[in-house]
């Protein structure tokens, strides 16, 4: 046979029709991935693609990346007793960036009684832009137990999001605080400043002492805030907190008590000296009060008498005690401690104790209390104090005399900076002085309202 000559043109048609055959199947294939499996690049494939700057944030994509953020700091943290084993929790949190947020900044709170956890308690906020923003838990139980210290950790944010509107998105129009002594309620108008509805809207007041320290705090929220409206909310507490709150624009309740036993006449011995230089430093007291406190007088040998119900009549009230006298009857009688603290007790629970004041006892007495034999008057009147600190009041003790029991003083009062032993009466003006100093604190009660929602968000989807 005769070999066929090689003909370049029909491989080259062969490789023609086989490289025609394998695009159409390589096309084919390309269409059925494209079709079925294939997924563009987007911000929520968990796959650093794209532009982005990390794993489905930053360059196009809603999320920030939290390279580009600064993380959120704790600026404080305390815990708030309410009542004995409850407690309130607040903190600030401090986001400087200026326009990304997040809508869940995970954190917890860890409450400790010297250096041992007694509770903690997980939560996931809020946190706008370009302020300080609060954090608030409720109703904390710890078995009795008393928090020393409280401290907030912050979860790593993960999802940080742009946001055009922050802490300036609402006002404070007005505050009210009242009833501090008896169902505490801070009564607050508040202004959406913004054209949109806010929906879901926290609100955590705070209340500082003059140092600027958090004293106490409560939160409430708002499910729909219209555009450039007004709404009123109110914050409650379930218990006094004139005692928390020590701002002297908050007023006092306070009685005197007074020893007239006999002893009174003659606690100087050299010479001699009866009960007036003590009436007029306890009259001068009376007379340096706030012209909102109220002062009643309570005096007290072998029986009590109240010589002044609550007034706010100071000058006629520091009359009436250096007008009083001590009866000869009672040169011979006892001094019945116990029913003067209970006396007092019971005109600052009466009808004319001021709903708005905190309370306080100052009780003045040369020795400890005697009664008749098989009666234990020291352990009465030690339970008539233990009373009235039950019962809300500020219990103030002064020993006259250098023979003054001082460990039966400091029994007395609600702690030891509250008593005092004065040596002669002449220690007394002073005394009176630290006492009225220690009533309330000179400088203003800060009260603020600071409000987040997660409405403001950019959508992520």
């Amino acid at each position: 046979s005769t070999m066929d000559p090689f003909r370049p043109w029909a491989l080259w048609r062969r490789i023609m029709y086989g490289s025609g055959f394998a695009s159409v199947w390589v096309l084919v294939g390309v269409l059925i991935y494209f079709t079925n499996y294939y997924e563009p690049a987007n911000c929520f494939d968990g796959i650093l693609n794209g532009d982005e700057v990390t794993v489905d944030a930053g360059g196009s994509c809603v999320r920030i990346s939290p390279s580009q953020v600064i993380a959120p700091t704790v600026v404080w943290a305390e815990a708030f007793e309410i009542t004995p084993g409850q407690y309130n929790a607040a903190a600030y949190v401090d986001n400087r960036n200026l326009g990304a947020g997040t809508p869940e900044l995970a954190y917890t709170f860890v409450f400790y009684n010297d250096g041992v956890i007694i509770g903690e308690r997980t939560g996931v906020t809020a946190l706008p832009p370009n302020s300080t923003y609060p954090v608030f838990e409720g109703r904390i139980f710890t078995d009795g137990r008393v928090v020393t210290d409280t401290r907030l950790t912050l979860q790593p944010v993960d999802l940080w999001l742009p946001v055009t509107v922050g802490r300036e998105q609402f006002r404070t129009v007005d505050l009210n605080l009242q009833n501090v002594d008896t169902q505490p309620q801070l009564d607050v108008t508040l202004e959406n400043l913004s054209l949109d509805t806010a929906t879901d809207v926290e609100v955590v007041a705070t209340i500082f002492n003059d140092a600027g320290k958090a004293v106490t705090a409560s939160e409430t929220f708002i499910e729909s805030f219209g555009p450039r409206r007004t709404q009123d909310i109110t914050f409650t507490w379930p218990n006094s907190i004139a005692k928390t709150v020590r701002s002297c624009s908050i007023p006092t309740d306070v009685v005197l008590g007074i020893d007239l036993s006999g002893s009174m006449n003659n606690d100087q011995s050299d010479p001699p000296q009866p009960v007036t230089d003590a009436l007029a430093a306890a009259s001068s007291f009376v007379q340096n009060l706030n012209d909102q406190d109220q002062v009643g007088v309570v005096t007290f040998a072998t029986e009590s008498a109240l010589a002044q119900s609550l007034t706010v009549d100071h000058d006629s009230t520091a009359t009436l005690i250096e007008n009083l006298v001590i009866d000869p009857a009672s040169e011979t009688g006892f001094t019945n401690t116990s029913a003067a603290i209970t006396q007092a007790i019971n005109e600052l629970s009466s009808t004319r104790h001021n709903d708005n004041a905190r309370r306080a006892i100052v009780l003045l007495t040369d020795g400890l209390p005697t009664a008749e034999d098989g009666v234990d008057a020291i352990a009465l009147a030690q339970t008539a104090a233990q009373s009235a600190a039950e019962n809300g009041a500020d219990v103030y003790v002064i020993g006259l005399g250098a023979a003054a029991d001082q460990e039966f003083i400091e029994s007395l009062a609600s702690n030891p900076g509250r008593a005092y032993v004065a040596p002669s009466r002449s220690d007394l003006a002073q005394i009176y002085t630290k006492i009225t100093d220690s009533l309330c604190e000179v400088g203003p009660t800060k009260i603020e309202v600071l409000t987040k929602t997660k409405g403001n968000f950019a959508p992520v989807r």
